[in-house]
């Protein structure tokens, strides 16, 4: 190891580790590290999925799957919500896994010539709080879910008019209580109807963009979630450019918009010519192992993908800044109105234990600092004293009840 990547290790370290040091073996969750799989190396996973959306598995099992195979930093990134990082975060605690909050957001790249009209999928990355301007992203994530609903229903009826006579409370059954569901569920009820031998078939011969049963529902232009992600304060990246028609005109015209990074490295090895498409663009270059527990030679697995020092260094040091503002935002929001609802924005995202009943009774400058510590490293409060300060000052006589 080189002394640029020793330096990047022990950055990279010292966050999943919050204000221990490198070699420490508890984490920012106060809970134990696990001694899985993984070596002398860091391993994040930055592309998952649950049952909440179109996973096999629910969080809980996913970070159990996740804590063997040695995996220190996962981010759950289900299809158009956030239901499932609760759960993820309660079982991260028992784990010693550290959770970043995220989402994959289903959307539609809409160049001048429209025939080359295309879903893309953007990858949102938060800090430990959440978003900000919560509301706002859950009203476009709602918006995208009512769809897949709309959308599923138009894929059934369009297999039905092809002598496939699917049912859609198969469909239903298979996505589970309140999941919208997505293609992979469709397709699943497709292997177990018997009209397909297996997914790859499912989605070769009718449910592959612009299949004969494929079909759109509510997502919004590329551009647009790209300007939510920022102004929610997350960082937001171009899941797996190698299924696009036209990754250049998608990337140019998204990097315009804001984005951050791009997926370059799978559980095959960085792939070179996208690894090229993001240096020509400035953009983060990341990856992760889209696993969503099907099984099978084709599906990578849970901390499988390699991601080298370096990179896991210039993704954190490009994110914790923003990551740092939406936090201070949050809090300030609570500062300037010591409302239940903004109260409800800081905790969100807490495990049980570090609910709102641990700090009843107490002031409202010692929740601030409960946060901080959780949240961020003594550099990054450091660096961001004074405008925390004034929140301290501002709830000095709030007290939570």
């Amino acid at each position: 190891m080189s002394a640029e990547q020793c330096v990047a290790f022990k950055a990279v370290a010292e966050w999943v580790c919050l204000n221990q040091p490198a070699s420490c073996l508890v984490d920012d969750f106060g809970v134990q590290k696990s001694s899985g799989r993984g070596g002398g190396r860091i391993v994040f996973d930055l592309h998952c999925h649950s049952n909440h959306s179109d996973g096999f598995l629910s969080p809980s099992k996913l970070l159990e799957r996740a804590h063997g195979n040695g995996v220190k930093v996962l981010a759950l990134t289900d299809h158009d919500t956030l239901s499932g990082i609760p759960e993820a975060i309660e079982a991260a605690g028992r784990f010693g896994i550290k959770i970043i909050p995220g989402v994959e957001i289903s959307t539609i790249f809409s160049p001048r010539n429209h025939e080359l009209e295309e879903p893309v999928h953007i990858l949102a990355y938060y800090s430990s709080c959440g978003p900000s301007r919560v509301e706002e992203l859950d009203k476009v994530l709602s918006n995208i879910r009512d769809g897949r609903f709309l959308r599923a229903k138009e894929m059934v009826l369009k297999l039905n008019h092809l002598k496939l006579p699917l049912k859609w409370e198969h469909v239903a059954r298979i996505a589970g209580k309140g999941v919208a569901p997505g293609r992979l569920h469709v397709a699943r009820a497709m292997v177990e109807a018997g009209y397909v031998e297996n997914l790859k078939q499912a989605f070769s011969r009718y449910l592959h963009d612009g299949g004969p049963a494929y079909s759109t529902g509510n997502e919004p232009r590329s551009e647009e979630a790209v300007q939510l992600i920022h102004d929610t304060g997350g960082i937001s990246v171009l899941a797996h450019p190698w299924a696009l028609k036209d990754p250049v005109a998608v990337v140019r015209t998204l990097k315009s918009a804001g984005l951050h990074g791009i997926e370059v490295f799978r559980s095959d090895g960085r792939l070179s010519v996208y690894s090229d498409l993001a240096d020509s663009y400035g953009l983060l270059k990341l990856g992760g192992s889209d696993f969503h527990g099907r099984g099978g030679k084709s599906e990578s697995e849970v901390g499988s993908v390699n991601l080298p020092v370096m990179v896991l260094h210039d993704f954190l040091k490009a994110a914790r800044p923003i990551w740092c503002d939406a936090i201070a935002g949050i809090l300030q929001m609570y500062a300037d109105d010591p409302s239940e609802t903004n109260l409800a924005r800081i905790t969100r995202f807490w495990r049980m234990r570090q609910s709102k009943d641990s700090i009843i009774g107490t002031g409202g400058k010692d929740m601030i600092d409960h946060c901080l510590s959780l949240w961020l490293t003594a550099e990054e409060r450091q660096q961001s004293a004074a405008g925390f300060e004034a929140i301290r000052g501002k709830l000095s006589s709030v007290s939570i009840t």
